[in-house]
């Protein structure tokens, strides 16, 4: 079992101890977090009814040497659909907040095709995440990243989009729903190519929606993800993003609104 899949575990008896591998500065990798509340509220489903969208607000930074409490409660269970809350302290403080839909399908008339994915190099032939000591997190170990979209944080570019291939260093037994909020959430923040040096930036919020039903995704396969900065000013950016396998499925969206310290 990998590091992760122990701390999903972990989650799911309500309390975790937190590692500096997953650091992010001072904090811990939001996405991680995001991760272990999802797998506490679906502790508390009583069906398989799969995520529809997790809304995060990350209330105050986690220190990742510590442990957390995780805890989830059911809101209110419909026929098609649950809505569950979940809340992350850690020395008595709330340090997230995040509120799960779960939604099993039903019968429509509505059917719409999703839009083409974008054209990307193969992974292959992007360029890897580099590893800086002080500049890139410590989390990061975890995942490969590849860029192929848009420029690299503090690069000074000014496109609007930013991405490329993603997926876990060491392959879990499976892709779950808590591998893939934590994957989302891997890539940092769109407008960080904005910069032409490092400066501190975080999310303040965060929405992700799943596709169901859920393409195939092997634990060793690539996701590509292509970020676009919707409009950026006053040391907040708002972005959104989407998630496709290698053959072009959409697997998930993404929105964010991020903090900039610069």
């Amino acid at each position: 079992m990998s590091d992760f899949d122990n701390l999903m575990h972990a989650a799911r008896e309500g309390r975790a101890d937190l590692t500096p591998d997953w650091g992010q500065g001072r904090a811990t990798f939001g996405g991680l977090l995001a991760a272990m509340a999802h797998e506490a509220m679906r502790g508390q489903l009583v069906d398989e009814r799969p995520l529809r969208s997790l809304a995060v607000s990350f209330v105050g930074p986690a220190a990742p040497d510590q442990p957390v409490d995780v805890s989830a409660e059911i809101l209110r269970q419909g026929k098609a659909v649950t809505q569950v809350e979940s809340r992350i302290h850690q020395g008595g403080d709330t340090v997230m907040v995040a509120m799960g839909s779960f939604g099993s399908g039903r019968e429509s008339v509505v059917s719409v095709d999703q839009e083409p994915a974008p054209t990307a190099p193969d992974p292959g032939s992007a360029q890897p995440m580099p590893q800086i000591e002080g500049v890139t997190p410590d989390f990061m170990r975890h995942y490969d990243l590849r860029f192929c979209l848009g420029g690299f944080p503090f690069s000074g570019s000014s496109d609007r989009t930013m991405g490329g291939w993603m997926r876990f260093h060491e392959a879990p037994q499976a892709i779950t729903h808590s591998h893939l909020v934590a994957l989302v959430d891997t890539w940092p923040p769109a407008v960080l190519p904005h910069l032409s040096q490092p400066a501190p930036a975080s999310t303040l919020s965060w929405t992700m929606e799943l596709v169901h039903p859920m393409p195939s995704i092997a634990p060793s396969d690539w996701l590509l993800y292509r970020a676009t900065i919707d409009q950026a000013r006053d040391g907040y950016g708002l972005t959104r993003a989407g998630i496709w396998t290698a053959e072009g499925e959409l697997v998930a969206r993404s929105q964010q609104t991020v903090t900039v310290f610069a």
